[in-house]
């Protein structure tokens, strides 16, 4: 199909588990470049609606955008019992490589824990990403220390916030249900402090409400364990020196600017850029800017691919 001039594809990739995913692609299958948009936690592939509309080059057929959601979101099958894990959405973006983007330079954008499946790619799949990433995008996410966030809150505030998140998802972990909630306006208002800053989008707050509600109940909180669990700072190094940014909010809390600090100092080639007032949903609030910077790096990729200018 053909929309605005992009060819567009939806499919599903059956993992080598057996779990169903569903993927999105715009842009020519013989482009030069292919970025891959990687959601994060709890959200779907949606979050990078903006970004997949704008990104230079899905028109004139030089960039190809491919985005998925993970096990457990939006509309891909729920992950199978102990597979809720951020290193199986490492195995499952490699098989997605190796099956829908077999050759040429990949660039990959990740939001969140999709920031940390990246990570988890480098250290898992070395040889692929040392191979096939030709740039990265790290947006609104962490290296490590997650297990008890203290949300910009007052520490005895924030304890009793993550006591009751633990409970909250030790209950999830027990559901039969199909996703978290059949309805999601009473969200809103909790997700407007978690995940934005200041001057929120109503419409962008619902969205994200509906993305979460749709979350698969054992999935959120497996997921949320291996937030927990994630470590991954020393796999930085591992990671090619190809172009890389790391964007950050000011008002993030979840992924707050001193995480973004350990990831660029590990990343000494990387550039770092910093938006005031913005909370953790940057592909929402700052979307021409997180566009811009992952143009960028596009743009980058392709010149060194192509040989010479290119206007992205």
């Amino acid at each position: 199909m053909k929309l605005g001039g992009r060819e567009e594809a939806l499919y599903t990739l059956t993992t080598s588990d057996g779990v169903g995913l569903a993927v999105e692609e715009s842009g020519s299958p013989d482009a030069a470049v292919t970025v891959v948009l990687i959601h994060g936690w709890t959200l779907t592939r949606h979050t990078w609606d903006r970004v997949a509309e704008r990104l230079p080059g899905s028109v004139d057929g030089s960039v190809r955008i491919v985005r998925f959601d993970h096990r457990g979101h939006g509309d891909s099958d729920a992950a199978p019992t102990g597979t809720a894990e951020i290193a199986r959405c490492a195995d499952d973006l490699a098989e997605l490589i190796t099956e829908h983007v077999p050759t040429g330079p990949i660039v990959l954008a990740g939001h969140s824990m999709g920031g940390m499946t990246i990570m988890a790619l480098a250290e898992r799949h070395p040889r692929l990403m040392a191979e096939r990433v030709h740039g990265v995008a790290l947006v609104a996410t962490s290296s490590g220390d997650l297990v008890a966030p203290d949300l910009g809150l007052p520490k005895s505030v924030a304890s009793v916030f993550n006591a009751g998140e633990r409970a909250l998802r030790s209950a999830l972990a027990r559901s039969t249900r199909r996703r978290v909630g059949s309805r999601s306006a009473w969200m809103r208002p909790g997700l407007r402090w978690l995940l934005f800053g200041s001057g929120a989008d109503r419409a962008d707050v619902a969205a994200s409400a509906e993305w979460v509600a749709r979350c698969h109940p054992a999935s959120f909180a497996g997921f949320r364990e291996s937030l927990a669990a994630h470590e991954r700072a020393h796999v930085l190094a591992e990671f090619p020196r190809v172009p890389t940014v790391v964007l950050v909010g000011l008002s993030d809390r979840l992924c707050p600017f001193p995480h973004a600090r350990v990831m660029s100092e590990r990343l000494p080639h990387a550039d770092l850029f910093v938006y005031a007032g913005a909370g953790h949903m940057l592909p929402l609030e700052r979307d021409d800017e997180v566009t811009g910077r992952i143009a960028d790096v596009t743009r980058s990729v392709l010149e060194s691919s192509v040989g010479g200018t290119v206007s992205v």
